[in-house]
């Protein structure tokens, strides 16, 4: 299977589609927008509303298309093509996320009184669940994936890794998701503590399983 097709027009029609959104909603703008939120979910970081409406579709598109093309660079490009379909899906997914992030903030700049913590943490779920669906798929590369140094060197040990880390990705999507409703000091207590916990139990899973194939 190709790494690219035609279906490769969805997510840039999607970036148009949303910096159209922009640049329409740009008149009514004020001259600063919300750049950031606290842990208390108010608005304590502010951005001209010119660079939120030109910068982030561009930024957005960035890092599409770097998703898109570093795989070319890969030396195990061939292993990435095996999986692509799914690899695809998960950059729809990103850029919808991030689409969702630059219109949170321009309706709130506008003055709409916009539950950001509901969408972020519930796209942030969702993004989780996908990775945790397509890891169980990942071959082996040096581009995308569990890339520790014993997972690389033996293929046994990333299959293990991504089997298990696609399951612990899809329970911490779950968890961020009912974490959403919870007071905004809780919910990012939360998810930044159970992105630091799967990443360190994915890591000591990972390195358990080579220590066992080199015992």
């Amino acid at each position: 299977m190709k790494l690219y097709d035609k279906k490769e027009i969805l997510p840039i029609v999607l970036i148009l589609i949303v910096a159209a959104i922009g640049f329409y909603l740009y008149p009514q703008l004020p001259d600063l927008v919300p750049s950031h939120w606290g842990i208390n979910g108010e608005i304590n970081g502010w951005m001209s509303s010119a660079f939120a409406v030109y910068f982030f579709p561009g930024l957005i598109l960035f890092l599409y298309l770097l998703l898109s093309f570093v795989p070319l660079m890969d030396p195990l490009k061939a292993n990435i093509e095996m999986f692509s379909h799914s690899y695809f899906w998960f950059k729809v997914v990103l850029v919808l996320f991030l689409s969702l992030l630059y219109l949170i903030t321009l309706y709130t700049g506008l003055g709409y009184d916009v539950n950001v913590q509901l969408f972020v943490m519930i796209g942030i779920a969702v993004l989780f669940a996908m990775i945790g669906y397509i890891m169980p798929q990942i071959k082996k590369n040096y581009t995308i994936g569990i890339r520790l140094p014993w997972t690389l060197h033996s293929e046994a040990v990333w299959t293990k890794t991504h089997k298990f880390g696609g399951r612990l990705f899809i329970v911490f999507a779950v968890v961020a998701a009912v974490a959403s409703f919870l007071p905004s000091a809780w919910a990012f207590g939360i998810l930044i503590a159970g992105i630091f916990l799967l990443l360190a139990v994915l890591v000591a899973y990972s390195y358990m399983e080579y220590r066992k194939i080199k015992a």
